[in-house]
């Protein structure tokens, strides 16, 4: 009966040695293991920031290109183009070819997608292309007004106010012509301001 109950507290106490043992081994099998653990946890955050930030700048590289291509032209660094065809003759040819010129130059840049501003501007002979009784291209400079809103007919004062007083009448002119004060001076002040200048 001895020696069981010898054999039962030995049982017991090994078991207890087991238990107490157990955890303290585990403890510092997980010492060791913790380490090496947050070893690479701070490694790999480490790494992280810096994917990050190439994945930022490619995405930026992608907007700013994105950004050329959708950009008006003057925003892009183009300035818009401008054109300034001068008509001091009273021969309707002339006046066709400035149309002429005119339609074609609009229609190049629009297939482009660029922006121009064409601006006509009649003074002496010429006035009579903008002239309401005595216009020979009154019907195509009004249609062409209609599809063509970059373009802008200017009509000299100085002209009218003479044409006036030589037929001793009032001179009217079409709707689409805008008066300035000199046609001269109206081409001076466009070609200062950088217009491309066309005299036919």
């Amino acid at each position: 009966m001895i020696g069981n109950g010898n054999l039962m507290i030995a049982a017991v106490a090994g078991l207890a040695m087991l238990l107490l043992i157990a955890p303290t081994a585990q403890a510092q099998l997980d010492n060791q293991v913790k380490p090496q653990a947050s070893k690479q946890y701070r490694i790999s955050k480490q790494k992280e920031p810096i994917r990050q930030k190439q994945e930022s700048k490619q995405d930026q590289a992608g907007k700013q290109k994105l950004a050329l291509v959708t950009k008006p032209a003057e925003v892009a660094g183009k300035k818009p183009h401008q054109l300034l065809l001068q008509v001091n003759s009273n021969e309707p040819a002339m006046m066709n070819l400035a149309l002429n010129n005119a339609t074609n130059v609009a229609q190049y840049y629009r297939n482009l997608g660029e922006d121009v501003s064409i601006e006509v501007v009649t003074f002496g002979p010429g006035l009579h292309m903008l002239r309401d009784d005595t216009s020979p291209v009154k019907a195509r400079i009004e249609a062409l007004a209609m599809s063509n809103p970059e373009i802008s007919f200017k009509a000299c004062g100085n002209t009218q106010a003479n044409m006036s007083k030589a037929e001793n009448k009032d001179i009217s002119l079409i709707p689409q012509a805008t008066i300035v004060k000199s046609g001269v001076v109206r081409v001076i002040e466009l070609q200062e301001q950088g217009w491309s200048y066309v005299k036919l």
